[in-house]
């Protein structure tokens, strides 16, 4: 509670709510039409893909947010390539790449000294590992997702339920499908610092999922969804505060978790009742 009435005091605990906010909030704007595609685990997909090059990068003594950043972009549009091909799924593209790269990052660090604690931050998170670079870093590419969200909402809409009709309206597919894998990449990586390797792609499964328990339609489902994920990561800051050696990360995730329950069992109870008061 000191910490939390002195929070001006602490800068890695306001860096923690800007940058797992704005991470939360675009990987849940992101995750909705990935989620409706069924293409949600490509943020697990990556995040290993960024493991591995932190790990290569540590083990070379370099910048880990530099290497990785590129790193993940590629296997973005690698993924989208290969998932393009009706010959390897896309479920089967993700764990072709993530395995891989989360072997080359294991057998990295082995071979340079065994497991530090920089690997397990990465791995699952951390308050400290948050810098002001970070912060900015991840203002400008909130920002960018916002813009671009608002401004292409109408052809997100259209290529997340019909790609055919989008195109035969128009709309260039293969650049929306570019643009919102780079943005993908990069708000990952990003949450791969306070999250952690093994659970950021929860950003992007759970807001969707959740809102998807109550809400039918897509503006609603979008909107429900960003609002729960920044009360969900501003809850799970929180509470990793409040208990003593509770991880960032796997706190969101658990209030995540509670959110979906609570939502579930909403939305089952509002079904039920629009069930009988029709019946009757």
């Amino acid at each position: 509670m000191h910490i939390l009435l002195n929070i001006a005091d602490y800068p890695f605990l306001i860096y923690a709510f800007v940058v797992g906010g704005l991470s939360a909030l675009c990987l849940s704007l992101l995750g909705v039409p990935l989620v409706l595609k069924r293409y949600s685990m490509i943020g697990d997909g990556l995040s290993h893909v960024g493991f591995g090059a932190m790990s290569v990068a540590l083990a070379l003594n370099l910048a880990p947010m530099y290497v990785a950043v590129p790193v993940v972009i590629v296997a973005a549009f690698l993924l989208m390539r290969i998932s393009g091909n009706s010959k390897i799924n896309a479920d089967a593209a993700i764990a072709l790449i993530s395995s891989s790269a989360v072997a080359i990052g294991v057998l990295c660090t082995s071979l340079t000294g065994g497991s530090n604690i920089d690997i397990y931050n990465y791995m699952f998170g951390s308050l400290l590992s948050l810098s002001r670079s970070d912060v900015w870093f991840s203002i400008a590419i909130s920002a960018a997702v916002l813009v671009l969200f608002v401004f292409f909402y109408n052809r997100v809409f259209a290529m997340t339920f019909d790609e055919d009709f989008a195109a035969a309206t128009g709309s260039k597919i293969g650049i929306y499908k570019s643009l919102s894998a780079l943005l993908t990449a990069v708000t990952v990586v990003i949450g791969m610092n306070l999250m952690g390797t093994l659970l950021v792609s929860s950003l992007i499964i759970f807001p969707a999922l959740t809102s998807m328990r109550v809400f039918r339609s897509f503006r609603g489902v979008v909107i429900c969804s960003a609002v729960i994920s920044l009360l969900c990561a501003a809850g799970g800051i929180l509470a990793s505060c409040l208990v003593a050696g509770a991880s960032a990360g796997a706190s969101i995730v658990v209030v995540n978790l509670l959110a979906f329950i609570i939502f579930a069992a909403f939305g089952a109870v509002s079904r039920r009742a629009c069930g009988h008061k029709h019946r009757t």
